[in-house]
């Protein structure tokens, strides 16, 4: 086997990408096998968001339990077809959610699940505890703080927690790309016994 033959098998095996797309990644990184996986998920990322209008009516319903049973989460995660629905990958990547959604609790699953009237009084909020400088920074300012409150309420805006530089939004458009189909985190209830 030829060293790029092996660094083709090695960069497929990390992401799942076809033969040719991770040929032509290596060949565009000049061999540089991080490069590789860059070009790859960029490619990735952007053929996900292709796909972001497609029907999702295929699923799983994906359960983590706590080891003290005292906690529990069901999230929905749906795709296109019933063949990725059924695939261990897919099943992974929903118990996955689960398990990041207990660990993280968000309260919502994207930021157009948040009522108008929540984010109004909120900017109300946060623009009332700056005082002396001028509107565009309080603009800016605000923006910053409703980002951050975004990131701690919003299950798409968090960070995963398994690696916090990529957002759960991310991470699904990662699995996206892999699954060459739509997905989608439809909604998730959250049981704990306090």
């Amino acid at each position: 086997m030829s060293e790029l033959q092996d660094k083709i098998r090695k960069l497929r095996k990390m992401t799942s990408a076809g033969i040719m797309d991770c040929k032509k990644a290596l060949e565009a990184a000049e061999h540089d096998m991080d490069e590789a996986v860059n070009i790859l998920r960029k490619k990735g990322i952007a053929k996900a968001e292709k796909k972001s209008d497609r029907d999702t009516k295929e699923g799983v319903v994906a359960s983590y339990i706590h080891f003290n049973k005292r906690m529990g989460v069901l999230v929905e995660v749906l795709c296109e077809t019933d063949f990725v629905s059924r695939t261990e990958e897919f099943q992974k990547f929903a118990d996955e959610i689960a398990l990041h959604i207990a660990a993280i609790e968000p309260k919502f699953v994207s930021r157009e699940d948040l009522d108008e009237e929540f984010i109004n009084n909120e900017k109300d909020i946060f623009t009332s505890q700056i005082e002396g400088k001028s509107a565009d920074v309080v603009e800016k300012i605000v923006e910053g703080k409703l980002k951050k409150l975004y990131s701690q309420i919003c299950l798409m805006d968090q960070s995963y927690f398994r690696d916090d530089k990529k957002s759960i939004s991310d991470f699904l458009k990662e699995h996206i790309a892999k699954f060459g189909e739509n997905i989608k985190i439809s909604q998730f209830v959250m049981f704990e016994i306090k």
